[in-house]
């Protein structure tokens, strides 16, 4: 899947990932996914899940090169439910350097995993991502996504003494 440039740039090419990208994508990852995106306890970017998807769904972990340069990542996997005729392909992380966010590398990525998906049988894709980031939200509705839906995490420190609050009676 190369793409030719204009000024005689090597082609922007889509690719499987191989064991030797983890250690680059994670810090790709480590630059995009921090505490403000994307960060929930049973989804966070860490080196065991790239290996986890890596190991999992390899043929679901594409990578955006070009030259020997990656410029970014798209991981999924998919999810079959007990006693439902249907199959789920989740995108867990799509990254793309910063600098390079307004290129269509992550529109390229996208596309590339869901043709993926189709070829698994999936009908159906589902994506999260948290609900104050409005730059991945608009990516996703461009892609055709819909029916967002919030979801509400809280948090109790226990290490710190905590007073209950007093119940408000209407």
């Amino acid at each position: 899947m190369d793409e030719p440039h204009k000024n005689g740039e090597e082609a922007l090419r889509l690719r499987e990932m191989i064991i030797d990208d983890l250690p680059e994508v994670f810090h790709i990852g480590e630059d995009l996914f921090t505490a403000e995106y994307s960060q929930s306890l049973y989804r966070t970017w860490d080196e065991y899940e790239i290996t986890t998807l890596f190991n999992s769904d390899n043929e679901l972990c594409v990578i955006a090169e070009q030259g020997e340069r990656i410029l970014g990542f798209a991981l999924g996997t998919t999810v079959k439910k007990h006693n439902s005729p249907w199959k789920y392909g989740y995108l867990v992380w799509l990254g793309v350097r910063r600098e390079l966010q307004k290129l269509q590398v992550g529109e390229r990525l996208f596309k590339e995993l869901k043709r993926r998906f189709k070829e698994q049988g999936v009908r159906m894709i589902i994506i999260d991502t948290s609900a104050n980031n409005k730059p991945a939200i608009r990516f996703f509705e461009k892609q055709g996504f819909g029916g967002v839906q919030d979801h509400v995490y809280m948090t109790l420190n226990l290490s710190r003494k905590h007073k209950k609050k007093p119940v408000k009676k209407p």
